[in-house]
């Protein structure tokens, strides 16, 4: 009798694992920050995608006022407007992105600076008129700008010591921003994602069958949306990957391609071939500001940079028409990482 029993049981198991369905992933997806963003999550759970899909929205919401250039009404928008010598409360999200930001600037020796917006808008990349300066003009913008000229003297505070200072966060805020959601995830009790805004990711975990998290690196090319490379992401510990490129925003004129990535030591854009980088770090908010610190420097000075200070980057450039590849020590040494 007891055997019997235990067949059917196991028959009845089997059955049943038999009807249920497969785990499938949630895909959850919206705008936000002037570009798009996406979520994949799945869980053995059940998983209230409408209500995470809120929180989701609301987080956005809530970076929104604080870090937008394009919201009048936000914190920092607020501050750059504020033409005087005083701390200034932003709050401490703000100021610890300045700091991060700081110490990214002094290791690229100044290339890489939030404070560089005035420079792009002489350019004419705000409005997409390209617009060559002169050396006066550039000198004079030149004079309002520098991280250096940014203190913060408490943990939620930022003082001005150039009172026409503005600062830019975009270059790293949407780092911070894919860190942030990942933690609404998180905090929905799920440990298998993959978040995306604009470009920029975090994974963690990995897929339903077991499988890695596949991300297809671009080819960094004007007009052209072809896999350059695919990251497996072999590790269920979080990661973030980010690449920046200045091969979407340019302007071509009289045969120089002038990029929209400013160097803030020269006031100009950058004029080397290095085209993309990217970087893969644990902290979304550092892998945003290294890559566009990166390219900013070039192929050489990146990769003597991402060396120094342990970041792993995978520098395309391009030469006589071909593209050719660097990276750093801490990118050829990656363990659980694979690159097709």
């Amino acid at each position: 009798m007891k055997r019997l029993t235990l067949v059917a049981l196991t028959s009845l198991m089997l059955g049943l694992v038999a009807c249920s369905k497969p785990v499938e992933v949630k895909m959850l997806s919206g705008a936000a920050q002037g570009t798009t963003w996406h979520v994949s999550v799945w869980s053995d759970s059940v998983i209230d995608t409408e209500r995470l899909q809120q929180e989701i929205e609301a987080e956005f919401l809530r970076i929104d006022k604080m870090m937008s250039n394009y919201r009048p009404d936000s914190v920092i928008e607020q501050f750059n407007r504020n033409q005087n010598s005083q701390a200034i409360e932003v709050g401490e999200e703000i100021v610890n992105l300045v700091n991060i930001a700081r110490q990214v600037s002094q290791a690229t020796n100044g290339c890489y600076d939030l404070t560089v917006k005035p420079l792009f808008d002489l350019w004419g990349f705000s409005k997409d008129v390209f617009n060559a300066p002169s050396e006066s003009d550039i000198q004079s913008v030149m004079n309002k700008i520098g991280l250096n000229y940014l203190a913060s003297p408490t943990k939620t505070s930022l003082l001005k010591k150039q009172l026409e200072l503005s600062v830019d966060l975009s270059s790293i805020a949407q780092g911070y921003s894919v860190s942030r959601i990942a933690k609404v995830v998180e905090n929905a009790g799920i440990t298998d994602y993959l978040v995306e805004i604009g470009g920029e990711m975090q994974t963690r975990g990995h897929k339903p069958d077991g499988s890695s998290w596949r991300i297809a690196i671009e080819r960094p090319l004007p007009g052209d949306r072809a896999v350059h490379k695919v990251i497996d992401i072999k590790q269920d510990d979080s990661i973030a990957i980010m690449t920046s490129g200045t091969y979407r925003h340019y302007f071509d004129e009289q045969g120089q391609r002038y990029s929209h990535i400013i160097d803030a030591r020269t006031g100009s854009p950058v004029t080397h071939s290095t085209l993309s980088v990217t970087v893969l770090h644990d902290d979304p908010t550092q892998a945003d500001a290294w890559s566009t610190a990166l390219l900013c420097l070039g192929e050489s000075d990146a990769i003597r940079v991402a060396n120094e200070y342990g970041i792993a980057s995978l520098i395309v450039s391009e030469e006589h028409g071909a593209l050719f590849e660097s990276s750093s020590n801490a990118w050829n040494t990656m363990k659980n990482i694979g690159l097709n």
